[in-house]
């Protein structure tokens, strides 16, 4: 459905997904006087601990997301991963945002990647790969190395492995269970990037500054804000992700994964159509958050500012930390330039995102040489004496 003006406070969003980013999407928008309900299938899932009603159902669950599109004034998402059936359902009750044609390029790997290039958006090589031969032929064409990833469903590394050296093609193909999947050249890249930005009802947009990423074992382990990129890279790289914001006629956050390479050259990785752990530093280090920025954008008002107030560095905190039982979280908030954020998770599974911190600091490089200790000072367990 479309045809609406700005939502005021006292409007539902209905959210589909209820993990962290739902979680911390309903604290903002809930701050500025709007209802929020959730669908998602875990009862006292972190976004449902926060909001105004929540309905205990599969994301797939076509009869429950109708539901939570009657019960809104709009509707929109904190993962991707949602059938298009669950999409078009809501669809057909209210309007959301971002759509199911965004997800349609998004969600399949395949389906991204094609977009990108049909559109010409620099990227590394890649081919399809459904059967043994189109493995081989892929490896023939793309080269090696490469990485192969599943079509669906991966996140956080899961999905993917890489092919170092001819030798290695069964082997990867069978560690990803033999699944469709895109053959993709590994790009020796010199750093990883993200761009953060908004794009709202009427196609305005607001861009958060180029953000720097490091990934442990397929997960972000760290991003810090402004990026160690020069303007001009940091321009090229707004530029691209504005791009793809307008090819997709989204509305919302958006996020575009990129790798910088060792000549300065910027390539796309990955599209994510929502709010963002590469952008949690915008919850406390600027003018308007993330969160906020979705909630502006899918209600159809004016978009916030995205001003960078301080330079930060963001520390993800996984089940791990609670190996030697509960984390000594007085080894974080004895740090009055911590900002600490937990996300209301209860199984702590190692490589599980539970939380995160942010160092605000002028002097990035002295955050970051701090973050691994106050990690490991977390996980040790030991008690404050009282």
């Amino acid at each position: 459905m479309t045809g609406q003006g700005p939502l005021p406070p006292g409007s539902t969003i209905g959210v589909i997904g209820g993990g962290q980013l739902g979680r911390m999407l309903a604290l903002e928008a809930r701050r500025m006087g709007y209802r929020v309900g959730v669908v998602d299938p875990t009862p006292d899932c972190p976004a449902a601990q926060v909001a105004d009603f929540h309905i205990v159902a599969p994301l797939s669950d076509v009869k429950a997301v109708r539901e939570l599109a009657s019960r809104s004034d709009v509707v929109t998402i904190e993962t991707e991963h949602i059938a298009i059936e669950s999409m078009h359902a809501a669809e057909a009750v209210k309007p959301v945002r971002p759509s199911s044609k965004v997800l349609a390029n998004i969600h399949d790997r395949l389906a991204q990647k094609t977009f990108l290039q049909t559109h010409g958006f620099p990227q590394p090589a890649f081919a399809k790969v459904d059967t043994r031969e189109d493995l081989e032929a892929a490896a023939r064409t793309v080269g090696v190395p490469a990485v192969l990833k599943s079509r669906r469903g991966g996140y956080d590394g899961k999905g993917q492995s890489r092919v170092m050296e001819p030798g290695d093609l069964e082997g990867a193909w069978e560690r990803i269970n033999r699944a469709p999947c895109i053959y993709e050249a590994f790009v020796p890249f010199r750093m990883e990037v993200s761009v953060i930005l908004a794009r709202g009802v009427d196609g305005t947009m607001q861009v958060y500054p180029v953000a720097e990423n490091v990934h442990r074992n397929g997960i972000l382990h760290t991003t810090r804000a402004p990026a160690r990129v020069p303007d001009a890279v940091a321009a090229r790289a707004q530029e691209i992700a504005k791009g793809v914001a307008e090819a997709l006629g989204h509305v919302g956050v958006i996020a575009v994964e990129m790798f910088v390479t060792r000549d300065d050259e910027v390539l796309v990785n990955e599209i994510a159509p929502r709010t963002h752990n590469s952008s949690h530093f915008t919850f406390g280090a600027c003018s308007t958050s993330q969160f906020e920025q979705h909630a502006r954008a899918v209600l159809g008002l004016p978009l916030g500012d995205p001003s960078l107030l301080t330079p930060v560095v963001m520390v993800n905190i996984l089940g791990d930390a609670w190996k030697n039982g509960e984390p000594d979280w007085m080894a974080l908030l004895a740090h009055p330039e911590l900002r600490l954020h937990l996300y209301g998770k209860k199984d702590m599974k190692p490589g599980r995102k539970v939380g995160h911190f942010l160092l605000l600091d002028a002097d990035t490089d002295r955050s970051l040489a701090r973050a691994d200790g106050l990690l490991a000072a977390l996980s040790a367990g030991a008690k404050r004496p009282e």
